[in-house]
């Protein structure tokens, strides 16, 4: 099958073999200490046909864990596991971006610096849940960052970019969606914050932004893009108006002229077109690549190309049980099942065992 979907194309200076984009999806096969396995770089090795690979979301400080055994790109460890990773992803021709991420207050006790409160712009008890190393517990009350403490929660980005450049990564996404830290400042029934960062659009988006220009500077525009999820609710986040809070960011994203904008179009791991978001006219507000996503399949990318709807389409699902996905696609090929009670079991089974198409 010969389509646009499957041409070659540019991420700023960057080649991609293809517009077929591997979703950041978190499987719990890190270490304790946060540290990538060997077992990782064959699992991102063996997709490595996506045109991109955005990598599981992976912490920026201890902090930020809201997940045990998701991985880290914080420590000197942690970097030099990733190595090998990025190192397999190339040989094997393709491109990997890390996404960086702090949890916010989807976090637990148990998970933080000496069993601490969680983190949040204000100091409201959602219904989520953290995920430990006995199971998923509640998410208590968070503790509200103070003003002063924002610079090193930027820091801490940015210093994590930089060790992804280290690690070999091509580039990072900057995680401002799914109700995590980033998402919790924009998101009004988050953040009641009466400073610089709560109130208005402007302030509740201020967050994002220094993060985003920190990171710019640090290793590059062309090496940056934003994962921002407009309407979805998933962990508890809301606003009122996300068309005006939406476009507002990505008007100013557009300044700092990074390689993508990549968005959650509806209700995450749901309906595409919940609240009837106008996601054309969200696209029109920004000068760069715009990534959809959210329960795509080859029919409804081809027709979002053919409409310019978007210029990159993410697949996530998929491409856990279809190492090979890419391939698959074009020749139209049957897709494999995916095996669901596998997904954060840990060890092989149900990670780098799904067969190649022919096998």
């Amino acid at each position: 099958m010969t389509h646009e979907l499957f041409s070659r194309t540019k991420l700023k200076n960057m080649e991609i073999n293809n517009r077929l984009i591997m979703a950041p999806m978190t499987r719990s096969r890190a270490t304790e200490a946060g540290v990538p396995t060997d077992m990782m770089a064959t699992y991102y090795g063996q997709r490595s046909g996506a045109g991109l690979i955005i990598s599981e979301a992976t912490n920026i400080s201890q902090e930020a864990y809201g997940y045990a055994l998701t991985p880290g790109i914080f420590t000197e460890e942690q970097v030099e596991a990733w190595k090998k990773i990025t190192a397999k992803v190339h040989d094997e021709g393709g491109k990997i971006f890390c996404q960086l991420w702090h949890c916010g207050r989807v976090s637990h006790p148990d998970l933080q610096p000496e069993n601490t409160k969680p983190v949040a712009p204000s100091a409201i008890k959602g219904d989520v849940q953290g995920f430990t190393k006995d199971g998923k517990k509640d998410s208590p009350e968070p503790r509200a960052l103070e003003t002063h403490e924002i610079p090193r929660i930027i820091g801490d980005y940015i210093k994590a970019a930089e060790n992804s450049i280290k690690a070999g990564f091509d580039g990072v996404e900057v995680h401002s969606a799914n109700g995590y830290l980033l998402h919790q400042f924009i998101s009004e029934s988050t953040n009641k914050r009466e400073d610089q960062y709560g109130g208005s659009v402007e302030n509740r988006c201020r967050l994002t932004l220094e993060v985003v220009q920190g990171v710019c500077s640090a290793i590059g525009p062309e090496k940056v893009g934003v994962r921002l999820a407009p309407v979805s609710d998933f962990n508890d986040v809301s606003t009122s108006d996300p068309q005006r809070d939406y476009e507002y960011l990505a008007e100013k994203l557009s300044w700092y002229n990074i390689a993508y904008m990549h968005i959650i179009e509806g209700k995450t791991q749901g309906d595409r077109n919940y609240k009837n978001f106008d996601y054309g006219s969200l696209k029109s507000k920004f000068n760069g690549i715009y990534i959809a996503n959210n329960n795509y399949n080859l029919e409804l990318a081809q027709k979002s190309l053919d409409n310019k709807e978007a210029d990159l389409i993410c697949f996530g699902r998929p491409f856990i049980a279809n190492p090979d996905l890419v391939i698959r696609y074009k020749e139209g090929a049957e897709l494999n099942d995916i095996d669901e009670d596998k997904l954060y079991s840990g060890g092989e089974k149900g990670y780098i065992d799904y067969p190649f198409l022919g096998e």
